[in-house]
């Protein structure tokens, strides 16, 4: 690894970690430059905007969301059902364990930038849940894209609601398996015998 490849990779590390440990909120410029050694105008040299070294900090949280959620398929009973239940455990799960990453990786703003490709990098995720659906759904005739974006969105918004406390104020439950199981039933039918969960 070159220099330069070298220090951009130190600053979006400082920046991951300073995310896990102080919050979105602290992600500064010079707070970055600080936590990796270098001059507060260092950053500039590799990331033309804020936006620019949000974006890359947010890619690596896709790139750890991935592998978390490899690992969990890899440890999945083979029906699909089952695989995209442990999607969906993982996904939730990283959404709980790293709150600030979670946030940064769907902000509107990095989004909306184009920066580093941020949306496309989520594209694979959702071509894996595509995959899945269509293994759980044969000869389905919605979709299976619109089947995928819903239970991403549904899976999405119960992880946001939970980690916001809204869901269990709501509801007085904070184990999210009925909710998982709930979005499942509704989006692929019901359960054939095997175990979700």
């Amino acid at each position: 690894m070159d220099l330069d490849q070298g220090l951009r990779a130190r600053l979006v590390q400082a920046g991951v970690e300073l995310l896990q440990t102080e919050g979105h909120t602290a992600l500064s410029l010079r707070e970055i430059a600080r936590r990796a050694g270098v001059s507060h105008g260092a950053p500039r040299r590799y990331f033309p905007t804020h936006l620019s070294l949000l974006s890359a900090i947010a890619r690596a949280g896709l790139a750890d969301l991935a592998d978390e959620i490899d690992a969990a398929l890899a440890a999945a009973p083979p029906a699909p059902r089952a695989r995209i239940a442990a999607l969906a455990q993982a996904y939730i799960g990283f959404a709980s364990t790293r709150r600030g990453m979670f946030e940064l990786m769907f902000r509107h703003d990095l989004l909306q930038s184009g920066y580093l490709g941020l949306r496309e990098a989520s594209l694979p995720l959702f071509r894996l849940l595509t995959g899945l659906v269509a293994e759980a759904r044969p000869g389905a005739s919605q979709p299976a894209e619109i089947t995928a974006g819903v239970l991403w969105a549904a899976v999405h918004g119960m992880a946001e609601l939970r980690n916001w406390g809204s869901l269990q104020l709501a509801t007085g439950a904070s184990d999210p398996a009925p909710f998982l199981d709930a979005i499942l039933s509704a989006h692929l039918g019901p359960d054939s015998g095997e175990n979700p969960t």
